[in-house]
C-alpha cells in the first residue's frame, strides 16, 4: 500500500470529516501534522489519539487577518512544511432558486478564498520543502451541473481553475498541485442532505485513497470511480445530462412556483 512517512504536513478542516480521517491516519504514518479548524476544542478531541505527532493550530481560513496571524503561528511550530492539504469547505444549497448573494459569499469563502488564504500563508513553508506538495478538496461535483447546487458546485469549479492556474504559474518550479474531487463522503456536510448519495464512501475510505493518490504522485485524485466516470461521461455529452438526468433530479416545475 502507498503512505506517507516522515513529512511535515498541514491539515485545515481537520475538526471532523475526511480532514479529521485524514490527519489521524497520517499521524499514525509517522508525519508530523499540524491540524486546523475554527474550533480549538474539537482539534484538542483529534489531537488525543496522536498527542506526540498532531500539533493544533485553529484557525477560520475564510478570514484573512485570522489567516495572517494563524501563519505567524504556523511558523512558530515548523519550519518547513512538505504537504498541505486544504479539506476546510461548507455547502448551502440554493432551494427554490433564491440566488441570495449572501449565501453565496459564504460558501466562496470557505471554499475558495479560504483555499487562497491557506495557499498565502503555507507557501513560504513550502518554499523550503525538496518536494513540496498543495492539494486542495474539491468535488466531483463541479463536472456537471447539479440542481440546487449552484453555490457549491460554482465554488469547487471555481477552486478546480485556481489550482490549474497555481499549476500553471508554478510549472517552473518543485511545487506539485493537486486537485482532489470526492464524490458523497458521509460527514457532518451530507448528513443533512435530503436526496439519495450514491456511493457514499466513508471518510476513513476517502482518507486512503487520498493518501494513496498523493504517494503516487497523482495530480487529479478522483473517487470513487464509479462515479467519477458515469459525470465525466456526461460533462462531455453535456446535452444527455440536461436532457436525460437533470429533470429527474430538480425539484422546480415552473418559473412561478420556485419556492
Amino acid at each position: 500500500m502507498s503512505v506517507i512517512e516522515g513529512k511535515t504536513i498541514w491539515v485545515t478542516g481537520a475538526s471532523s470529516g475526511i480532514g479529521q480521517a485524514l490527519a489521524q491516519r497520517l499521524a499514525d504514518h509517522n508525519n508530523f501534522v499540524i491540524i486546523s479548524s475554527r474550533s480549538r476544542e474539537s482539534l484538542l478531541d483529534v489531537q488525543k489519539a496522536s498527542p506526540k505527532r498532531i500539533r493544533v493550530l485553529p484557525c477560520d481560513v475564510s478570514d484573512d487577518g485570522a489567516m495572517d496571524q494563524a501563519g505567524r503561528e504556523l511558523a512558530e511550530l515548523t519550519d518547513q512544511l512538505d504537504l498541505v492539504v486544504a479539506c476546510a469547505g461548507t455547502c448551502e444549497y440554493d432551494n427554490g432558486l433564491q440566488l441570495d448573494s449572501a449565501s453565496y459569499r459564504r460558501v466562496f469563502d470557505a471554499n475558495f478564498f479560504g483555499v487562497v488564504n491557506t495557499l498565502r500563508q503555507a507557501l513560504p513553508l513550502l518554499a523550503r520543502s525538496k518536494a513540496p506538495v498543495f492539494a486542495a478538496v474539491g468535488s466531483l461535483s463541479s463536472v456537471v451541473g447539479f440542481p440546487r447546487a449552484e453555490a457549491y458546485g460554482a465554488s469547487k469549479a471555481a477552486l478546480g481553475y485556481f489550482l490549474d492556474a497555481v499549476r500553471a504559474d508554478l510549472s517552473r518550479t518543485c511545487l506539485k498541485v493537486v486537485h482532489i474531487r470526492p464524490g458523497f463522503i458521509d460527514t457532518p456536510l451530507t448528513e443533512r442532505n435530503d436526496f439519495d448519495m450514491p456511493f457514499l464512501m466513508t471518510p476513513e475510505a476517502a482518507a486512503e485513497r487520498i493518501e494513496r493518490g498523493l504517494a503516487r504522485g497523482h495530480s487529479t485524485i478522483d473517487f470513487p470511480k464509479r462515479l467519477s466516470w458515469s459525470l465525466r461521461f456526461f460533462g462531455f455529452f453535456r446535452s444527455l445530462w440536461f436532457r436525460i438526468s437533470a429533470p429527474r433530479m430538480t425539484r422546480i416545475r415552473s418559473l412561478a412556483s420556485r419556492q
